[in-house]
């Protein structure tokens, strides 16, 4: 957990839909958003563990609908490139490190880009 976290998705907030999609589910909220110091966000429910990450991508698409999307993620699987790429609507794939998670590098990638539609 980077303490940058809650201040950098905050941020997000302000200009994006930001949800949850992630395999702690609601779990998320409960454990997470009070260690950053966030508001509960929205959660998109993924399939119970173990699952394959490209199973993501009919609910992200789901839930982007028909308008701009940015998803942030540490794996976007082919199926997620190719999703991304065949979408009519503008959309931007930020893949994070692992390791590493999410940085100011990503969120002022989100945010620059959000600023460029």
């Amino acid at each position: 957990m980077n303490p940058q976290h809650g201040i950098w998705i905050s941020e997000l907030v302000r200009v994006y839909d930001v949800t949850w999609a992630t395999s702690w589910n609601h779990d998320a909220n409960r454990l997470l958003a009070p260690l950053l110091g966030i508001a509960p966000l929205p959660v998109l429910d993924m399939p119970s563990i173990p699952y394959h990450p490209s199973d993501k991508v009919p609910r992200v698409d789901r839930l982007a609908r028909h308008r701009p999307a940015v998803w942030i993620d540490d794996l976007h699987t082919p199926q997620a490139h190719a999703w991304a790429g065949g979408r009519p609507e503008p959309t931007l794939l930020i893949t994070t490190e692992p390791s590493t998670g999410l940085t100011r590098r990503s969120v002022d990638q989100a945010l620059a880009w959000a600023v460029d539609l």
